[in-house]
């Protein structure tokens, strides 16, 4: 019985974590289709920029929150396997190399790639316009 409310707490970390996530990528999409609205209606080029660093912001942070689920996942298959001497929900934080492999993973290239693909489309758009 004590073990199930161990397992639940590593649970709930999990879910926040996604929940957080999903939040990151709202917050992404709505954020970069203000600017580009803005961009294209400005004619201005340094939106595009700033619409670039806003995706890349967000998908780094997005790819850390991935990279500390994932930690937390193996953290919840350790205590159900009895692998864990006593409750902890210390886990070895990412590093930089795994928050770049996190940027590979199809959840968030797909997301953000297709937000970067847009900017170049909205800032090609500016060039050739203005």
């Amino acid at each position: 019985m004590a073990e199930d409310a161990y397992l639940q707490m590593i649970q709930s970390v999990i879910t926040r974590l996604a929940t957080q996530s999903t939040a990151v990528k709202t917050w992404c999409v709505t954020v970069t289709a203000a600017l580009l609205g803005f961009g294209a209606k400005a004619e201005t080029a340094i939106v595009v920029f700033i619409a670039f660093y806003v995706i890349v912001a967000f998908a780094v942070l997005d790819a850390y929150y991935l990279c500390l689920e994932r930690a937390y996942r193996t953290l919840y298959r350790d205590a159900v396997s009895q692998a864990t001497a006593s409750w902890t929900l210390t886990i070895n934080g990412p590093g930089l190399a795994d928050v770049l492999r996190g940027l590979r993973s199809p959840s968030i290239a797909l997301v953000y790639g297709s937000s970067i693909l847009a900017i170049l489309g909205v800032g090609t758009y500016v060039a050739l316009a203005g």
